[in-house]
């Protein structure tokens, strides 16, 4: 891949297929060989370090943020401090500021993307993971239920959802164990425990909530967006055997709790605002507490899931899809999650559950990708069913427009083998 100068205000090399040009710069957490973590923004294939920065006192906030290894310092600053930022970075990268453009600031103020591990951009304290596409609640409805009437009374009234474990998160490139449960024995009838035969990848966007709520006083629908702080691709994963045995009555469990990747770079909203466009037509039409208006609340964002088997050089896109086939918006969201009174905290983080599209290629999951495993999945020379050890999953996601794109990095998870240990042994 060539790499140019395509867009004239910066001086950082971005290439013209990049998805971290100056029209998108988002923040992650890196850490260099064996030092300290450390904030950035990444710019072609580069990363600008925000820690570095402010110890040289060339940014202008209220008060040092960059230097706790994680972002919820900054990201409490509220939103006018990160529309400041993101002004004060693209001043600092125009072609025209010559100041990061000397030797010694260059070489101390950027680092290459191959040279650092990305680690968790925020502290999170709570995850909810919702079920907002309509295709893919029809789809499990339809194998599991009603195929004549696949979604529950209350799914076209309420974002349906379930609190996650914020413990398990973790950033992508982070090893998945094939977790150990208990199912139901079809030949026996009985419960076992052993690891699941069923491991599965959930297809999902997530968003960071910027601002805390106050206990007991809802978010206003409208509102809702002034508390996001930016997006990040998630893959939920899923043990889909422990979870049709435990869910009854109510809902996933330990099936869901083992692992929750998410990609290591936070896209801002403002970054995202080009690419809004109409939600899906609700019908009913939702309550006054998660009625919109007219605006769009929508995203155009292409998503992608590769399966890669042990041994093989390249992997295979088995699913393609789109975040416009979300039925319930991330400000419908967030606003039915506090409608309670429930409040949320700066680094909290809330997933629109699976994206599926209509067609069978956009499903995103491959409980629907092979129907509950009545079909295979090809896989290069090789099928699937669901997930094998030593199988490496990559989620893609970009907004495209005329002459650049806004992208959210790779996401990718590998599955490694069960421990096979009884709780409380020694593996």
């Amino acid at each position: 891949m060539s790499i140019g100068t395509e867009f004239s205000d910066t001086f950082v090399p971005v290439a013209a297929d990049s998805e971290f040009s100056v029209h998108n710069l988002p923040m992650g957490v890196f850490r260099k060989g064996g030092g300290p973590l450390r904030c950035g923004i990444a710019i072609g294939e580069e990363i600008l370090d925000l820690t570095e920065l402010e110890s040289r006192s060339l940014l202008k906030l209220p008060s040092e943020v960059f230097q706790n290894q994680q972002l919820n310092g900054f990201i409490s600053l509220g939103a006018k401090y990160w529309r400041s930022l993101r002004q004060q970075v693209r001043c600092l990268l125009s072609i025209e500021n010559r100041l990061l453009q000397g030797e010694e600031l260059r070489r101390c103020c950027f680092v290459k993307m191959s040279d650092v591990t990305m680690q968790l951009p925020v502290t999170i304290g709570d995850y909810t993971d919702f079920y907002s596409s309509l295709e893919h609640a029809k789809n499990v409805g339809a194998m599991f239920r009603d195929a004549d009437n696949p979604l529950l009374p209350n799914w076209r009234h309420l974002p349906v959802g379930y609190h996650g474990r914020s413990s398990s998160v973790v950033v992508s490139k982070s090893p998945i164990r094939r977790p150990m449960g208990q199912t139901l024995n079809k030949e026996s009838g009985k419960p076992e425990f052993t690891p699941s035969r069923v491991l599965d990848f959930e297809l999902e966007l997530g968003f960071i909530v910027g601002k805390d709520s106050e206990l007991g006083q809802p978010i206003p629908v409208r509102e809702a967006e002034d508390y996001i702080f930016g997006v990040v691709l998630v893959n939920d994963w899923s043990a889909r055997d422990i979870q049709k045995w435990e869910y009854v009555p109510l809902g996933p469990f330990v099936s869901k709790s083992f692992a929750t990747s998410i990609s290591p770079w936070i896209v801002s909203l403002s970054a995202l605002e080009p690419f809004r466009v109409r939600g899906q037509r609700q019908d009913p039409p939702p309550m006054y507490y998660l009625d919109e208006g007219p605006r769009s609340s929508g995203l155009d964002c292409s998503l992608e899931v590769e399966l890669r088997p042990p041994g093989v050089e390249a992997g295979t896109v088995i699913c393609c899809s789109n975040t416009k086939h979300l039925y319930w918006s991330m400000a419908q969201q967030l606003a039915h999650h506090t409608v309670t009174g429930c409040n949320v905290k700066v680094g909290d983080l809330m997933a629109s559950g699976t994206i599926s599209g209509p067609e069978p290629g956009s499903y995103g999951s491959m409980l629907e990708l092979s129907w509950a495993g009545s079909q295979e999945i090809s896989v290069g020379a090789q099928v699937r069913k669901f997930l094998q050890d030593g199988d490496t999953v990559t989620m893609r996601a970009h907004c495209q427009a005329t002459g650049y794109r806004v992208g959210f990095g790779e996401l990718s998870g590998h599955i490694v083998s069960a421990l096979h240990a009884h709780p409380g042994s020694n593996p």
